[in-house]
C-alpha cells in the first residue's frame, strides 16, 4: 500500500491516522491530566488519574513486546541515552507544570479543546508553538542551554536510563520485569472500585496506551529508516506544535513527518467527536484576566516542555513507556509543577478573591467550593 511512497510521508500518514483515532479518543473519553490533578485534589476523585496510569501500563507492556519481537530499536529514541538531563528535566517540568495550571490544559488537551470549536485554545496553540521553536532553535535556547547543561550527568558511554537495564537486567530478563512493571500499574487502575464501575475511563485508558505504543510501530518498524538519523517517536505534544507551524510557513523548504500528520490528525479526530456528541462550540476568553494567564501559561508549557524534552505524553505515557529514569523525573517534576500552579491559581486565587472562568467542583471536605480550571468540555 504504502511501496510507492517515501518514508517520511508513510510516517505522516501514519500521524495522521493515529492522531485522529488520539483525538476522537481523547475527547470522548475526557482524557486530561491537568483534570486528573484537579479531580484528586479537590474531589478525590482519582478515577481520570487511574485511566492515566491505565495508559502508562499498557504502553509500558505494549512497548517492550514490539522490541522483543518487533525489531523496535527504543536506542533511537531521546529517552535512554546514558546523559541524563537532571536540571533540564526538573526545571523544565515544574515551568510546564506550572505553565499547565495557567493556562488551564496541556499541549494534547489545547488540541482537543481546538477540535471542540474553543478559540482560547487556538491562542495557546500559536503560543506554545512558537515558544517551543525559540527554545529548540532560537533565543529562549540560548538561555536553556546555560542554565540547565551544567546541571547534566554523564551516566557512562555503555549506559542507559532505562530501569531494567540499570539493575542488571538484560535480554528477556529485562523484557519480563518491564511486562511485569506495566502490569502492576494497570493492576493499580483497576483496584478503585468506582474506576471498574465506569468503562469509560478503562476503555480511554486502554485505546490511548494502544495508540502510543502503535505510534512507536509507525516510526521505529513500519517508517524506519536505519540510514535516517531522525530519532523514532511517538506521540508527544511541544515541539509538534512548533513544527506543524513551521512547516505551514516553510512546506515547500521542509519535508512533512510523523509530528506534524499527529498534530493535524488529533485536531480532527476531537472535532470529529466533539461534532458527534453535540459538544462542540466556538469559545473566546471571558476577560483581559484570563487571556493573560493562558499567554503567560502557553509560553511556560512552551519553554518547559522542550527543556523538560516532552510534555504529559510525550514524557507522561510515550517516555516512561520505555521505563525511562529521566522520563520518570521529568513527569513527577510535571505533576509537582501542576499541582502548585492549581495552588496558585485556584487557592490563592480564592483567598485573594480572584474568581475564575469555569465551572465549581467541591472540596473534598466542608463546604468550601472551588473553581475548576481546566478541561471542562462533557
Amino acid at each position: 500500500m504504502f511501496d510507492d511512497l517515501s518514508l517520511n510521508l508513510v510516517r505522516f500518514l501514519l500521524g495522521l491516522g493515529l492522531g485522529a483515532a488520539f483525538g476522537f479518543v481523547a475527547r470522548r473519553g475526557r482524557f486530561c491530566t491537568l483534570g486528573a490533578i484537579e479531580d484528586s485534589v479537590y474531589s478525590n476523585d482519582t478515577r481520570r488519574l487511574r485511566t492515566w496510569l491505565l495508559a502508562i501500563g499498557v504502553a509500558i507492556v505494549g512497548v517492550h513486546l514490539l522490541e522483543a519481537y518487533g525489531e523496535l530499536d527504543l536506542t533511537k529514541s531521546i529517552y535512554t541515552g546514558s546523559r541524563l538531563e537532571l536540571g533540564a528535566l526538573i526545571l523544565g517540568g515544574l515551568i510546564f507544570g506550572f505553565g499547565m495550571a495557567l493556562n488551564g490544559t496541556c499541549g494534547m488537551g489545547t488540541l482537543r479543546q481546538i477540535g471542540g470549536g474553543d478559540l482560547r485554545a487556538v491562542i495557546t496553540f500559536l503560543v506554545m508553538g512558537v515558544t517551543a521553536m525559540m527554545t529548540m532553535r532560537g533565543l529562549t535556547g540560548l538561555a536553556r542551554v546555560a542554565v540547565t547543561d551544567p546541571l547534566a550527568v554523564n551516566l557512562g558511554a555503555s549506559a542507559t536510563q532505562r530501569l531494567p537495564l540499570l539493575a542488571g537486567l538484560s535480554g528477556q530478563a529485562a523484557t519480563v520485569a518491564a511486562i511485569v512493571v506495566g502490569l502492576a500499574i494497570a493492576a493499580f487502575a483497576f483496584a478503585h472500585r468506582g474506576f471498574r464501575a465506569a468503562p469509560r475511563f478503562a476503555v480511554t485508558g486502554l485505546l490511548i496506551g494502544a495508540i502510543v505504543v502503535a505510534g512507536w510501530w509507525a516510526t521505529g518498524i513500519a517508517g524506519y529508516d536505519s540510514f535516517d538519523s531522525r530519532r523514532i517517536e511517538s506521540f508527544t505534544f511541544v515541539g509538534p506544535l512548533g513544527e506543524t507551524l513551521l512547516y505551514g510557513m516553510l512546506s515547500t523548504a521542509l519535508s512533512v513527518d510523523f509530528p506534524v500528520g499527529a498534530v493535524i490528525g488529533f485536531v480532527i479526530g476531537a472535532y470529529v467527536a466533539a461534532i458527534s456528541d453535540g459538544s462542540f462550540r466556538w469559545q473566546i476568553p471571558a476577560s483581559a484576566a484570563e487571556f493573560r494567564r493562558r499567554l503567560i501559561g502557553a509560553f511556560m508549557m512552551g519553554f518547559g516542555g522542550i527543556t523538560a524534552l516532552g510534555c504529559t505524553i510525550g514524557q507522561g505515557v510515550t517516555g516512561v513507556s520505555t521505563l525511562s529514569v529521566g522520563s520518570v523525573i521529568a513527569i513527577v517534576s510535571i505533576v509537582a509543577g501542576g499541582r502548585l500552579g492549581l495552588w496558585w491559581v485556584v487557592e490563592r486565587g480564592q483567598r485573594v478573591a480572584k474568581p475564575l472562568v469555569g465551572a465549581a467542583i467541591p472540596a473534598p471536605a466542608g463546604n468550601v467550593r472551588f473553581n475548576r480550571v481546566s478541561c471542562t468540555e462533557p
